[in-house]
């Protein structure tokens, strides 16, 4: 039986007029580039990028009980919240493996937005649902959601042009509802998974015509003189690599745990029951036997791959790489995977068999580029 063909996003026009080249991600015909991806990494890193990331999910958890619920399904303290604030957080099994890493939103009081990996949606949704013992209100609208992430230094010289809203004031992890591109009820939110400065723009598409926003953050910067570029897939997974940050699928998983892959500091045991939240305990208590860490490559050319192996001083396997690339602003090969916990310290010598040849590598603590 044939599978069903990849949905497409309501800026799908947009790609094709602007040359992307389109794959299958995560169930959607998504551009993984334009203009190329070091062109669009640099635009980024320098002035301003703009990706399609409609295709996440945007589930909701509603009613008097949705912060009970919020709070046992995932790992961070959503009592912390107040509404115009969001978290990076993560939900698991009960033995402690990841469900998804996702972004939870304070919308209002009783009313929160989980924003979910795409390929993740529908079992995410699942897992909420069959896990919701506070009978919260739980909806997947995520085909009604789209989502635009501007990115770059410039960014905020392009967008305020479009808002009365007052961008500079959104500090990092925070949000407001208002007008935006003549259009009513979007977020912009100062969120964002490159490392720069820029928001996240969520919009309801029956209340706002999509090409109509995306035509209007282009005028936005050519009125400001910025270099603003359409940015796909390619660069996305790029710039998170230099910041040193997960993806689900590679880095973390269901065989993983928060411990292990470094999301101790979103993991907040103390808050009361959620699930996972016994294993996890132990974990903390006793120690991971494996550690999330940075990989560093001396020659340019020598790249860590997904699942690459890992081996210590000694010739013996120790591990194994998640994801890795070339550093489109340092030129040089970085990657993350798990070593055993005794050589996650940074500064441990490791190798990393690329090609057939056990190349020489240091552990790192990312980010693998200094910010400015």
């Amino acid at each position: 039986m044939q599978g069903l063909s990849p949905k497409r996003t309501p800026f799908y026009n947009m790609h094709v007029e602007a040359g992307a080249k389109l794959i299958d991600f995560g169930g959607f015909e998504m551009p993984v580039q334009y203009a190329g991806i070091k062109k669009e990494h640099h635009a980024v890193r320098n002035s301003a990028g703009v990706f399609d990331v409609s295709h996440m999910g945007e589930i909701f958890i509603e009613g008097p009980n949705a912060l009970d619920a919020v709070q046992y399904l995932t790992v961070n303290d959503a009592s912390k919240l107040v509404p115009g604030k969001a978290q990076y957080s993560a939900m698991c099994y009960p033995d402690a493996g990841i469900v998804d890493d996702l972004i939870v939103y304070m919308i209002a009081k009783d009313c929160y937005l989980l924003v979910v990996n795409a390929s993740n949606k529908d079992k995410d949704y699942d897992w909420m649902v069959q896990n919701n013992p506070h009978k919260a209100i739980i909806t997947d609208r995520s085909d009604d959601f789209c989502l635009l992430a501007v990115q770059g230094p410039e960014s905020v010289k392009v967008l305020q042009q479009l808002t009365e809203t007052d961008l500079s004031a959104i500090r990092f992890y925070t949000f407001a509802k208002g007008s935006f591109a003549g259009f009513d009820n979007v977020i912009l939110s100062a969120t964002g998974y490159t490392g720069e400065k820029g928001f996240e723009i969520y919009f309801d598409k029956n209340e706002a015509d999509p090409e109509a926003v995306w035509r209007a953050i282009f005028d936005a910067a050519v009125k400001a003189g910025v270099e603003l570029l359409p940015a796909g897939l390619g660069a996305r997974d790029t710039l998170r690599l230099e910041m040193g940050y997960a993806l689900y699928g590679n880095d973390i998983t269901a065989e993983i745990n928060p411990i292990e892959a470094g999301l101790g500091w979103i993991t907040k045991v103390d808050k009361g029951e959620f699930v996972g939240r016994e294993i996890i305990q132990e974990v903390k208590r006793t120690g991971p036997e494996k550690k999330l860490v940075g990989l560093l490559c001396g020659s340019p050319r020598d790249i860590p791959r997904n699942g690459y192996t890992i081996l210590d001083d000694q010739g013996q396997i120790a591990g194994f790489v998640t994801s890795g690339t070339q550093s489109v602003t340092e030129v040089k090969g970085i990657g993350m995977g798990y070593v055993s916990a005794a050589l996650a310290t940074p500064g441990t010598g490791v190798f990393i068999q690329i090609r057939g040849k056990s190349i020489a590598a240091t552990v790192v603590k990312p980010p693998f580029i200094e910010k400015k």
